[in-house]
């Protein structure tokens, strides 16, 4: 019986290495693991030779195989990390236990390929030969294991909680990665009919960044017909026409079924951990409270789609954790694993802002990244927050952070270079001030008007302030949000302390629950609406302007837009190529919590204005700009075969990494043409 097995799992390898497999299988000898690349495999010990027929630690490193797979995360950009260095040890450094070699699995190999070969593709590399998903890889009936569970969450994983445990139960710890992950998929399996977890790509280390969604159709951007209910109020004349007066206290009872796309963001400095527990917390108490028929928690998720990320900066957060709870250090673990700090490695469209803010006719919105941004070192977290921003028409959004006790808005960046602390406004400052406000004033300690305490500093400004004129930074997430988006979104300084003691957290989340709740509510402010043609028909990326501030959104895929705005009186208009525009005059009462519906219907222009086309176009995303081209997960289509042969072909540009080996360069890596 062991010789049929036998037989069968080499029928795939070639003769010359039959005896090195025999010797493997039978005559194997456990030692534990030396090579700097495989560290932190899933185990402790591999065999000598390797499924290679590597004899010792000193071949394997000067074998062009270990090189590749220990610069694979530069010459791919992050992308597909560490899942192919991981993969690559499997075959390199084969698991052994008592002796006995077990082989990776056969489909996680598989899966890999098919998402990651895309990304050899890109930068003109063959497929690695050692990575052969049949020949070095078994199915999972022969007792095979996977190289990446440690990737995915599944070590290291919460322990269940007894069954007797409430339904409202939250822990309040400090939680790892898989910890975490594990703690969103359970949550979102408790609630699977308004809920789902999704990852938008994977920090540089590879673990994913992971989202917990809250919605009545949770995956989906919801959008349903209006004009039944509008036209019960006498209200569907406005809409056709070119002009019209509209008094939004008529439209406050009306049940909206346009929803806005929220999101919040934590553990962007890896270091700043309580933004993170409070995210995972807040995830728990939706579901809990929504199971339970809380009218505000269900009123919310009914009529918001709600996003929360807990942590953008994973492999920060792994080195902070090392230190402890308690240690409130300003550095460790701060940055990414690339040593990048998050909220500087955003494009600075700022400085454009102000650079256009002096042009007659400018708009200060969906400005384009510039090229020269992709020269310098963009993280894949970076990355794949912007391809999430590109993909969600989001509205409102927080970013939580730690270190103070205050609110703050954009801009970030002072408007004079040389001053580190300029007030520095946006052309929606009175929108900021409302949304900050939301947050602070719900705040018990924040309102709180003792100078005595952590923030006090800002008790007089009302525990808000603008970002410039706390102290000034480029690159940072929340002048992207709002210069290349439609999103607002404020910065939340959730504590003096970046990473405090367990004891701590039940405090702190009761601290700012209100707080989160309100903030999001305040995503259904102003006035929403859908702008179509004459037929009915969506029109996308149509401007909706507001005469007195420079700054526009444009509608989604389905024609539907939101423009949050303070109470008052506005003059609001909406135009598109090849369309006249339409005006109207809205009010909005000052006691109006819900957003009121405006929707436009745009006629043909006879002709349409060149200046104003050029410039609705200009803003446009270029479709072969890196970030289009991008994808968090590696899974873009195949680019199209490029003529050519090897011979008399330069080398590709990754050549060069493998100057060193002399005789033993890997030709396998070159493509055949």
């Amino acid at each position: 019986m062991v010789f049929v097995m036998f037989s069968l799992s080499i029928q795939s390898i070639s003769d010359q290495s039959y005896f090195s497999y025999v010797h493997l299988l039978f005559i194997a000898k456990c030692v534990d693991i030396a090579l700097s690349s495989c560290t932190d495999v899933a185990y402790t010990q591999m065999v000598y030779p390797n499924f290679l027929d590597q004899k010792s630690r000193e071949v394997i490193e000067y074998s062009s195989e270990y090189l590749l797979i220990s610069v694979l995360h530069n010459l791919l950009q992050g992308e597909c990390n560490p899942d192919l260095r991981l993969l690559g040890c499997s075959v390199l450094a084969p698991q052994c236990e008592k002796d006995k070699v077990i082989k990776p699995c056969r489909h996680v190999c598989e899966n890999l390929k098919k998402n990651c070969l895309p990304a050899f593709d890109a930068i003109d590399m063959a497929w690695p030969y050692f990575l052969d998903c049949d020949r070095f890889f078994a199915g999972e009936e022969e007792g095979c294991y996977d190289p990446l569970a440690k990737l995915r969450g599944e070590v290291d994983a919460e322990e269940d909680l007894p069954s007797d445990v409430p339904a409202t139960f939250i822990q309040f710890k400090h939680h790892s990665y898989s910890q975490m992950v594990s703690t969103l998929k359970k949550t979102a399996s408790k609630c699977s009919h308004i809920a789902t977890t999704y990852s938008i790509g994977r920090s540089f280390e590879g673990k994913d960044l992971f989202v917990i969604e809250f919605s009545t159709k949770p995956g989906h951007h919801e959008l349903r017909e209006f004009y039944h209910c509008a036209a019960l109020y006498g209200l569907e004349s406005d809409f056709g026409s070119h002009s019209g007066i509209i008094k939004l206290k008529h439209l406050n009872i009306l049940h909206s079924t346009v929803k806005p796309e929220f999101k919040y963001i934590g553990n962007m400095h890896g270091n700043e951990v309580v933004g993170k527990e409070l995210l995972i917390y807040l995830a728990q108490y939706l579901c809990s409270e929504y199971l339970l028929g809380n009218p505000r928690i269900q009123t919310l998720i009914n009529n918001t789609r709600i996003h929360l990320l807990p942590s953008l900066n994973p492999d920060g957060y792994e080195l902070a954790a090392e230190e402890g709870a308690g240690y409130n250090g300003w550095v460790i673990g701060r940055q990414t694993a690339q040593n990048l700090d998050l909220n500087r490695n955003f494009p600075d469209l700022t400085s454009e802002a102000y650079r256009r803010a002096g042009i007659r006719g400018a708009r200060l919105d969906h400005i384009p990244i510039p090229q020269s941004y992709w020269w310098g070192k963009v993280a894949p977290e970076t990355k794949a927050v912007m391809k999430w921003l590109r993909s969600i028409p989001f509205v409102l959004s927080a970013s939580l952070h730690g270190g103070e006790l205050v609110v703050t808005y954009p801009y970030d960046y002072s408007r004079h270079p040389m001053e580190e602390k300029m007030f520095s406004p946006t052309p929606d400052e009175k929108v900021f001030k409302m949304l900050a406000k939301a947050y602070a004033d719900a705040h018990p300690v924040i309102s709180d008007r003792s100078e005595l305490r952590c923030g006090g500093n800002f008790v007089k400004r009302g525990g808000i302030i603008n970002g410039a004129e706390w102290y000034s930074f480029t690159g940072g997430m929340a002048d992207f949000n709002y210069l290349h988006t439609n999103c607002f979104e404020v910065t939340v300084e959730v504590g003096c302390e970046k990473f405090p003691l367990e004891e701590e957290l039940f405090t702190i989340w009761h601290e700012n629950k209100g707080a989160l709740l309100n903030y999001m509510e305040m995503v259904h402010r102003g006035v929403k609406g859908i702008v179509s043609d004459k037929f009915g028909n969506p029109i996308k990326n149509a401007r909706i302007s507001v005469r007195g501030i420079q700054h526009d959104v444009t509608t989604a895929a389905d024609g539907d837009y939101w423009r949050l705005l303070p109470p008052g009186t506005f003059i609001i208009s909406a135009q598109a190529p090849g369309y006249s525009r339409v005006m109207k005059r809205v009010t909005i009462p000052t006691r109006m919590k819900q957003a009121g519906r405006v929707d436009f219907v745009l006629r043909p222009a006879e002709a349409w204005p060149s200046k104003l086309l050029r410039r609705s176009m200009e803003d446009a995303y270029d479709p072969s700009d890196p970030l289009e081209l991008f994808d968090p997960h590696a899974q873009h289509g195949h680019p199209e075969a490029r003529g050519g042969s090897a011979a008399g072909r330069e080398k590709p540009w990754w050549w060069s990494y493998f100057s060193s080996l002399d005789l033993h360069k890997p030709l396998w890596l070159l493509k055949q043409r």
